[in-house]
C-alpha cells in the first residue's frame, strides 16, 4: 500500500482512539476521537476496528474483542444493551427507548473471520449475544416481518427524516432493516464456529429478505426505502372496505437504501436501477466528493454544523462513502466503486493537507469539513479503500 498522508496520519494517530480498561469498562476498547474521546459506541467502534486491522502492526486484538466484551458485560435480562458506555457507567439509551444497534454480532463475527474462525473468545458470552438479537425480534419486530425503531433517540443516522421526529415504533428503517439481516448472518456464522444451533436465526433471517423486497423496494423509482408503519388499528374501522396493507413505503430518498447492496438483499435487476437511477444521479445523491446522505431533490436537504444530533440531511460521510462503496463492489460496479473510493480518498487527503485533522462530515460540493475537527472513527475506513485501488489486501467488515 503506498505511503500517503491519509496513511502517514492514521498510523501517527491512532493510537489516540484506543484506550486502557477503566472504571466501568473492564476492558481495553476503541472510541471515535475528538469530543468522543472516552466513549464507546456501538457501531462506531465496529467500523473503527474494520479500518485498524487495515494499517495497525501493533497487536490490537485485546481492544477489539475488549469493545464487543465490555458491551456483552452488561446486557440486561430482557436483552437490552447500551448504545454508548464511559468508564464512569453512563449509557445512553432511555427506558424503553432504543438500545445498541444490530452490528455486535457482525462485529463479533469480524474479529473471529480474522482470527483464523476461532471463536472460543466468545463462548462464554455468546448466550447473551443471543438473548440481545432475540430482544430486537420480540420487541422490535412487525407483524409484515420488518424491524423497527422504538423511537428517534440515538439511532446512528440521527435526523433521519424517515424516523427523526416521528411517532414510537412507526419507522421500519432501511438502514435497521439491512443491518439487522447482516446480524442474523452473523449470528448464523458464530453459532457454526461455536457448534450452537442457529436454524432459529436463519429461517428469520430469509424472512426478513422476503419482507424487504415486498415492502421496501420501489418499483417506480427502483430504489430501496423505509417504511411506515404509523397506520390506524383496522378494527370497527371503514368496514365496508378495510386496508388491505400494513405499511406505507416511504419515498425518501436516504443513502442508506443502498445499504440493500452492502447487504446482499438487493437481488442484481435492483441494484442496477438503484445505481443507474439513483446513485449516480447528480442531482440526488452523486456529489464530487462522494454519497450525499440525503438526496438533494428533499424539501429536508440542508447542509449545517450540528451535534446530538449530528447532521445526516445532506453532508458526505465517511461511513456513508464506505459502505456504498462496498454495495457496489458486491454487484460488480467497478467502475462506480473506484470512482468513489478515488473520491473519498481525496476529499480526507485535502482536509489533512489543509486542517491537519480529519472531521465528522463534509460539504458534498466543496468538500470543505464542516464539524468536529480530529474525528478519525470510520474516516479512517478510506485507508482500506487506498488499498483496494492501489490492488493490495483490503480488510473488509464481515
Amino acid at each position: 500500500m503506498r505511503d500517503t498522508a491519509l496513511l502517514e496520519y492514521a498510523k501517527r494517530n491512532h493510537h489516540k482512539i484506543l484506550r486502557s480498561a477503566s472504571g466501568f469498562l473492564h476492558h481495553p476498547f476503541i472510541v471515535p476521537g475528538s469530543v468522543y474521546a472516552d466513549q464507546l459506541w456501538d457501531w462506531d467502534c465496529w467500523l473503527t476496528n474494520v479500518a485498524l486491522r487495515q494499517f495497525v502492526t501493533e497487536d490490537i486484538r485485546r481492544h477489539e474483542i475488549g469493545c464487543v466484551l465490555n458491551f456483552l458485560e452488561h446486557v440486561a435480562e430482557d436483552g437490552r444493551i447500551p448504545i454508548m458506555m464511559t468508564p464512569t457507567g453512563t449509557p445512553v439509551t432511555s427506558v424503553g427507548g432504543n438500545f445498541h444497534k444490530p452490528c455486535l454480532a457482525q462485529h463479533a463475527a469480524f474479529i473471529t473471520a480474522h482470527n483464523g474462525g476461532d471463536a472460543e473468545w466468545l463462548r462464554l458470552y455468546f448466550d447473551r449475544l443471543l438473548r440481545f438479537v432475540m430482544h430486537y425480534m420480540t420487541h422490535c419486530r412487525h407483524e409484515n416481518g420488518l424491524y423497527f425503531w422504538l423511537d428517534d433517540m440515538a439511532i446512528g443516522v440521527d435526523n433521519d427524516p424517515c424516523t427523526f421526529f416521528r411517532p414510537v415504533k412507526s419507522s421500519a428503517s432501511i438502514y435497521l432493516n439491512c443491518m439487522m439481516y447482516k446480524e442474523l448472518e452473523a449470528v448464523c456464522y458464530l453459532g457454526e464456529r461455536l457448534g450452537v444451533d442457529t436454524l432459529r436465526f436463519a429461517e428469520e433471517r430469509d424472512h426478513l429478505r422476503g419482507a424487504l423486497h415486498a415492502l421496501c423496494y420501489d418499483e417506480k423509482d427502483g430504489m430501496y426505502y423505509s417504511a411506515d408503519l404509523n397506520l390506524l388499528p383496522i378494527q370497527n374501522r371503514h368496514t365496508g372496505a378495510p386496508r388491505h396493507w400494513d405499511s406505507l413505503i416511504q419515498r425518501i430518498g436516504c443513502w442508506s437504501g443502498f445499504l440493500a447492496m452492502w447487504s446482499g438483499v438487493a437481488t442484481p435487476e435492483q441494484a442496477e436501477r438503484m445505481v443507474r437511477e439513483n446513485l449516480l444521479d447528480e442531482n440526488a445523491f452523486w456529489s464530487p466528493n462522494g454519497v450525499r446522505s440525503l438526496s438533494k431533490y428533499e424539501k429536508m436537504y440542508t447542509i449545517k454544523p450540528s451535534g446530538n444530533p449530528s447532521c445526516w440531511l445532506g453532508p458526505v460521510w465517511g461511513c456513508v462513502n464506505y459502505l456504498v462503496f462496498r454495495g457496489l463492489v458486491n454487484y460488480g460496479f467497478e467502475e462506480e466503486a473506484e470512482q468513489l473510493a478515488t473520491r473519498t480518498v481525496d476529499l480526507f487527503e485535502r482536509d489533512l493537507q489543509t486542517t491537519g485533522e480529519l472531521h465528522e462530515y463534509y460539504d458534498p460540493e466543496t468538500g470543505a469539513p464542516i464539524f468536529n475537527a480530529g474525528f478519525q472513527n470510520w474516516n479512517l475506513l478510506a485507508v482500506n479503500l487506498q488499498a483496494w485501488l492501489d490492488g493490495d489486501r483490503m480488510v473488509t467488515e464481515f
